[in-house]
């Protein structure tokens, strides 16, 4: 080959063409972190896997072809231990009854025909645990929870699985720095980054701080029951009721009547009727209004009232409500408790 030929030729690229194990990813996201797995796919094709094409106690790529990668897009747990934010080299080391799964910093490397331990940057050790037939290797996330899951190799009748949690405080400087865009200028933003605080027990004092942001743009029923709600874990029960009491007096009759079923809903009867009364008292002539009352006279005992509050509302309920009020109606001429 000529000289021009040959710096030709490594000047350009391979081309593409179909492989016998394919290229594969899968991608989850735990909290605010995405957990993303490039592979390839190898076919088991009537071999012999285990102890055949992959030797027990040597280090294996956990795929076929390049590297197997592991990305993070921000710091996680992996089986409880520390793994920062990155790309990693995903190679595993099989045994009969545990594996060791490696982490490694040098990503891009062939398989893991180069593979060096002084690259590592975490090793687990887990069990593997039988599985149904899988022709192709794959990897799943199984066991999905809002901030956790389990990622499983599968190949033939062998699954690997491993844990993955997000880091909170992780969680946490990403709802922060979304607060630097537009969203810091709605009262939503705050309020829905509050819920979350709320909803997962954490950062309690930051999220009533952030409920403060969202008051001060547009008060509303729904953040002011979000202060109420987090004033209320924070173990501050006067400045919780005086929040709840300012919510109710703000909320439209839908919003009122719901919070009182969503009480009724968690078992909490006598809140419940409390809030229908209110609705009672606040929208005398709304159709929500003539069932608060329907509530509230069952609660008292007094099921003929009940029943004459019914049939009013059946006359003003929107089209699609009527069905459920027929069986509201049957239960009260029952004599059953509505509120339980």
């Amino acid at each position: 080959m000529a000289t021009g030929a040959m710096q030709l030729s490594a000047q350009l690229p391979f081309i593409s063409v179909p492989r016998q194990s394919q290229r594969a990813s899968v991608t989850q996201r735990l909290a605010l972190t995405d957990i993303t797995v490039v592979y390839h796919r190898p076919l088991v094709g009537g071999r012999k896997v285990w102890g055949g094409m992959v030797p027990p106690g040597e280090v294996w790529r956990a795929g076929a072809n390049d590297n197997t990668t592991f990305e993070v897009t921000d710091p996680v747990t992996v089986e409880g231990k520390q793994l920062a934010k990155g790309i990693y080299g995903l190679h595993m080391i099989p045994s009969s009854d545990t594996w060791t799964v490696i982490f490694s910093r040098a990503s891009t490397a062939w398989g893991s025909f180069t593979y060096d331990p002084k690259e590592d940057a975490l090793r687990v050790t887990v069990k593997p645990v039988p599985s149904e037939m899988h022709e192709a290797l794959t990897y799943d996330f199984d066991d999905v929870k809002p901030d956790s899951a389990t990622v499983t190799l599968r190949w033939e009748k062998l699954a690997v699985p491993f844990t993955v949690k997000a880091d909170h405080e992780a969680t946490m400087v990403n709802i922060r720095n979304q607060f630097r865009s537009a969203s810091q200028y709605t009262w939503e933003a705050w309020d829905e980054a509050a819920t979350w605080c709320l909803a997962s027990k954490s950062d309690l004092e930051e999220a009533l701080g952030w409920m403060e942001r969202s008051l001060q743009i547009e008060e509303r029923f729904e953040n002011l029951m979000t202060k109420s709600q987090i004033l209320g874990e924070l173990k501050r029960p006067t400045e919780a009721a005086a929040a709840s009491a300012k919510a109710m007096e703000t909320g439209n009759a839908i919003q009122v009547y719901m919070y009182g079923r969503q009480l009724q809903t968690g078992k909490k009867k006598a809140e419940a009727v409390a809030i229908f009364r209110n609705v009672a008292r606040r929208f005398p002539d709304h159709w929500l209004g003539h069932i608060a009352k329907a509530r509230v006279a069952v609660a008292d005992g007094d099921f003929a009232t009940a029943l004459k509050e019914i049939q009013i509302t059946q006359t003003l309920a929107p089209e699609a409500q009527k069905p459920g009020l027929e069986t509201l109606k049957k239960r009260v001429e029952n004599k059953e408790d509505i509120n339980g």
